[in-house]
């Protein structure tokens, strides 16, 4: 079972999907797979129980279209190309942060894109609605540095890709962005702290670009083979017995499915009544 999430961080803490994906992994689940540490630590401390069999394997995207081919040389004495990405919406995603880098960074040092859906329109930042991931690829490729301030994001993908293409990141210090990041870039707790961070990275750009370590798609796959694997063989030699599914369990999970979509409607009326 791979899981994501917790939702209710991202989310609201009245979103109860949490409750649906805990209750069938402890049922029907003999491993798991978190994509982070920080979204096994975030589970936990959110009802998820340890499961017989744990592993954490990162994501990676597609290599044929996300990697260093034909991506533009680094120049410090042009504009420093800056670039953030993302399909939600949502402004748990950090358009605060874009905000406020809309209106304070140095533009004549300094240009800047963002790719994706914003709830907020730019006056400096250039805006380019979604892109299917080649010609997004071919984007991140003409810029220098990514710039991501999504918050509660357990293994953004995003941040994956841009990664991938070589460029060296800035990231907010949350969810499973430091673990991503590494020695290929730099974190942020506040958006005054971005420029002297951009700076830093102009100054050492051959370092930062050179200690991207991610693992490869193939890597990836091998992980969950082989952890797939492990188990079986646990099973085969009689050292583990699977779980099994009852109708008993059936039920417990279509009451939770319940009991989540109704507070989804108690949720909706509330909101209805108070505005």
């Amino acid at each position: 079972h791979r899981i994501d999430g917790p939702i209710r961080l991202y989310n609201t803490m009245n979103d109860r999907r949490d409750l649906v994906t805990n209750i069938a992994n402890r049922l029907i689940a003999d491993g798991t797979i978190f994509q982070s540490i920080w979204s096994r630590e975030q589970n936990y401390k959110l009802g998820l129980k340890k499961n017989n069999f744990e592993t954490i394997i990162m994501n990676a995207p597609n290599p044929s279209i996300f990697n260093k081919y034909e991506r533009i040389p680094f120049d410090k004495h042009r504009k420093i190309r800056l670039i953030a990405t993302s399909w939600s919406s949502n402004w748990n995603k950090g358009f605060d942060v874009y905000k406020w880098l809309d209106e304070n960074l140095d533009f004549s040092k300094y240009e800047m894109t963002f790719i994706g859906n914003s709830p907020i329109e730019f006056k400096n930042i250039k805006w380019i609605k979604p892109l299917p991931s080649e010609e997004l690829a071919k984007q991140l490729k003409q810029h220098d540095i990514y710039i991501t301030a999504s918050r509660k994001d357990p293994c953004s993908n995003s941040l994956i890709e841009a990664l991938n293409c070589g460029l060296p990141a800035i990231a907010y210090n949350d969810g499973g962005h430091p673990e991503i990041v590494g020695a290929g870039g730099e974190l942020f707790n506040k958006p005054e702290e971005i420029p002297k961070l951009i700076e830093k990275i102009i100054l050492y750009y051959d370092y930062y670009s050179s200690s991207i370590n991610l693992p490869t798609l193939d890597e990836v796959g091998e992980q969950y083979c082989k952890f797939m694997n492990d188990i079986y063989e646990k099973v085969k030699d009689k050292e583990y017995t699977p779980k099994k599914f009852s109708y008993y369990d059936y039920l417990k999970i279509k009451l939770i499915i319940y009991y989540w979509k109704f507070n989804e409607i108690i949720y909706t009326v509330k909101n209805k009544i108070l505005k």
